[in-house]
């Protein structure tokens, strides 16, 4: 999962994939999910997503996963929190106010460290990962929730010729294949992005479309 790839951008900094505000899409629909207040809410490779502040606000147990200690650490003390930490087989915890990150690797997680984890909020890990990772992913990550958990996944598709992720483009036919035999898929919102996006422009892109999906697994 290209792991010093992530844990080097962390260390200098280069993290424009981090988001200052709080993600459109989860604001608007959320409401989706039909969450009961008090569920437990997986984010994998959270890095200091302020989405988990959301999150916590509206009254969710919140469960991050993220491969980068500086980022973690980097969450709590920007906002304020004093985490109490403990290593954990082979995970160091980190929590604080309702907000627990394990940090360590995705795939070492198992089904004993979901057990309580009802939803899934996926805005940047899909599309964090080359398309052999997203399988592998994708596989990992089925076997391990508990059944009927919800997934609201948010993906980027563009031409993957014109531009080197991450991140990467992941199409709706490729959501479809990764994830209809273990769920029922629901698209919730396709937009074209591009103008909004002028960075992405420079980088060659003609097109850029964000997709919301909500998964019920079976």
């Amino acid at each position: 999962m290209q792991y010093d790839y992530w844990l080097n951008r962390w260390k200098k900094g280069e993290i424009g994939f981090h988001q200052n505000e709080i993600n459109p899409y989860l604001r608007q629909y959320w409401q989706e999910l039909h969450l009961s207040h008090g569920s437990e809410v997986l984010v994998p490779l959270c890095g200091k997503s302020h989405d988990m502040l959301w999150l916590q606000e509206k009254k969710y147990s919140v469960l991050g996963i993220e491969l980068s200690s500086t980022a973690v650490q980097a969450f709590f003390k920007e906002n304020g929190y004093s985490a109490h930490h403990v290593a954990r087989g082979k995970f160091d915890h980190f929590e604080a106010s309702g907000i627990s990150i394990l940090c360590g690797n995705f795939f070492n997680l198992n089904k004993d460290d979901l057990i309580n984890v009802r939803a899934v909020y996926d805005r940047a890990s899909l599309i964090a990962l080359p398309s052999e990772i997203r399988k592998r992913y994708v596989r990992h990550l089925l076997h391990i929730l508990p059944p009927a958990a919800r997934i609201l996944l948010i993906t980027l598709d563009y031409p993957q010729s014109e531009m080197m992720g991450p991140p990467f483009a992941v199409s709706p036919s490729e959501v479809e294949a990764l994830y209809q035999k273990h769920a029922e898929i629901r698209l919730l919102t396709q937009i074209d992005v591009l103008a909004q996006n002028p960075h992405f422009q420079e980088r060659g892109l003609s097109r850029l479309q964000e997709s919301v999906f909500l998964l019920t697994l079976n």
